[in-house]
């Protein structure tokens, strides 16, 4: 791992800070290496299970963690179920062998903001890091949408959508709709007939009071509420 603290030469410290989760120390140490080549990122911290990352998240300051799924004593999909149920934690990007539905389906519900497959070129998952550590997803909305609509038997069963979603004025909750339906915010401007940076206001706003991290997790909440139903 790098020294904390190094200096970016930019004039200006780390921007943003990894921890490596997987049982493999070959790999932690091979995207240890890719990563701590970059200047705006290091590696702070390592770990072979889930439950050795929640206790190195409990001494050491993190940005995103890079999970693996499947792993012993505790897997990465409890892991980042664990994690995410804290507010202002750090971001989960969850890395795997397994190009599965089930996988991508799990990892989505726990809260996870992107969803990478291990032998993806470094370049991805050097931007991939940096998008989810920018409060964004790294999995297309439709992708999220497709995951959700198979797998919609296994989520929370639906509340009274009226009570989840007061807090949303009327346009807010269209935008909701329409984000969940996969589409981009300039399908959404078009649709909607207004500015794309009006759409992303919007969003924002969703966001922050429905207390989600990014566009996945707004569309997983608009399945789990009801707002949208899984398409037949």
């Amino acid at each position: 791992m790098a020294n904390p603290g190094r200096d970016t030469g930019q004039g200006g410290s780390v921007s943003i800070r990894v921890l490596l989760v997987d049982d493999q120390a070959l790999v932690r140490a091979g995207f240890a290496m890719v990563l701590d080549a970059r200047a705006d990122i290091e590696v702070v911290g390592e770990a072979g299970d889930g439950a050795e990352a929640l206790a190195v998240l409990k001494t050491t300051q993190v940005d995103v963690v890079v999970m693996d799924i499947r792993m012993p004593i505790m897997d990465g999909v409890e892991a980042t179920r664990r994690l995410c149920a804290s507010p202002g934690g750090p971001k989960v990007l969850v890395l795997t062998t397994f190009d599965t539905d089930e996988d991508a389906f799990a990892a989505l519900q726990a809260g996870a903001s992107g969803f990478l497959l291990k032998n993806a070129p470094p370049a991805d998952l050097l931007t991939a890091i940096r998008v989810v550590a920018g409060g964004q997803a790294v999995v297309a909305p439709s992708v999220t949408r497709r995951l959700l609509d198979r797998f919609a038997g296994q989520l929370t069963p639906p509340g009274r959508v009226d009570d989840q979603l007061a807090v949303l004025t009327k346009r807010e909750r269209e935008v909701l709709e329409l984000v969940a339906e996969g589409l981009s915010n300039s399908e959404i401007a078009l649709r909607l007939y207004v500015a794309e940076a009006t759409v992303k206001t919007h969003f924002g706003r969703i966001l922050a009071k429905l207390g989600l991290r990014d566009r996945v997790q707004a569309v997983v909440f608009a399945y789990e509420t009801g707002l949208v139903r899984p398409a037949l």
